[in-house]
């Protein structure tokens, strides 16, 4: 709905618009009301408030690439894994479990940032406290702004083309629009940030398949004369070798073009496989500020670009 060509449909929102009031009351008096603890260590959370397809994973991976420093800790949830409690995914770039265990995001995040340790869990806290226990000295929180009992710093990203800025369950905000005051930064697609995408292994005859939140969004970035078909999957799915593999024939496809998101879900896959490289261009000043930030803290081995 958020994102729909048609526009906003007026009747869904007015019909499910006492609902988003009643939970947007609760959520504000939850954030004003709720005593947040220190950690004495330098915490950047990444959030948004438009549920899904905000940039976030790209975004941590573009920002510990940048920072450049030792010992970053990224703590996630772990979205759509098949396991529970605090599972260590990497350290230090080594990959300690597998994608069943870590979840598709912390997964690209290992294999993505050679030099930085990944742990998922329920509970941040207890990943925040681990990861002190292990010598972190930077923690970067994976959609952390609703964790509004941890003090941190706050980073809010924002898609272009929002249409619908109620709260669910009328719109797709988590919150209501103005919550953003409460972020230390609220960065912009197109103006604060930009994606770069590229494709690797491209083909002429491709099946595009993938798991992500709001597909709809890869529309200007694949190349519609080469897509034979689209195969959309609920956010974090694995997928079934058997039924993409059929999916493959009836087209007459000559690759499947996925994302790096579902890559690291597909190493058994024997098709041919074409991706969409995805980067984030980040404005100079926004590592300004996080250094600002950490500097407050006292660290002084933050060696700037």
């Amino acid at each position: 709905m958020l994102f729909s060509p048609r526009g906003i449909d007026w009747f869904i929102i007015i019909t499910l618009s006492p609902l988003s009031l009643i939970y947007s009351i609760y959520m504000f008096f939850r954030r004003i009301s709720t005593k947040r603890k220190e950690f004495n260590i330098p915490i950047i959370s990444i959030g948004n408030l438009v549920v899904g397809g905000s940039g976030k994973t790209p975004f941590i991976i573009s920002l510990a690439s940048n920072l450049k420093v030792s010992k970053i800790y990224i703590i996630s949830r772990g979205y759509g894994r098949r396991s529970r409690g605090l599972i260590e995914v990497s350290r230090d770039g080594e990959i300690l479990t597998d994608i069943y265990s870590s979840g598709d995001e912390a997964m690209l995040m290992a294999k993505s940032l050679s030099n930085v340790s990944i742990v998922v869990s329920e509970s941040r806290e207890r990943a925040i406290k681990f990861a002190k226990r292990r010598g972190a000295k930077i923690i970067l929180l994976d959609d952390g702004f609703n964790r509004v009992e941890i003090k941190k710093f706050e980073i809010l990203l924002f898609p272009k083309n929002i249409k619908n800025y109620f709260p669910i369950p009328a719109g797709a905000f988590r919150e209501l629009y103005w919550t953003k005051s409460f972020a230390n930064l609220n960065l912009y697609e197109d103006i604060d940030f930009k994606r770069v995408v590229t494709i690797q292994n491209r083909t002429d005859r491709m099946l595009l398949v993938t798991a992500i939140s709001n597909p709809k969004r890869l529309d200007e970035f694949i190349p519609k004369n080469s897509i034979v078909a689209k195969i959309y999957l609920q956010d974090h799915s694995f997928f079934n070798i058997d039924e993409i593999e059929r999916e493959f024939k009836r087209y007459g496809a000559t690759s499947l073009l996925v994302t790096e998101k579902d890559l690291v879900k597909l190493e058994k896959f024997k098709l041919p496989i074409s991706v969409l490289n995805l980067k984030l261009e980040l404005k100079e000043y926004i590592l300004e500020e996080i250094y600002s930030y950490i500097d407050s803290f006292g660290v002084d081995f933050v060696n700037r670009r």
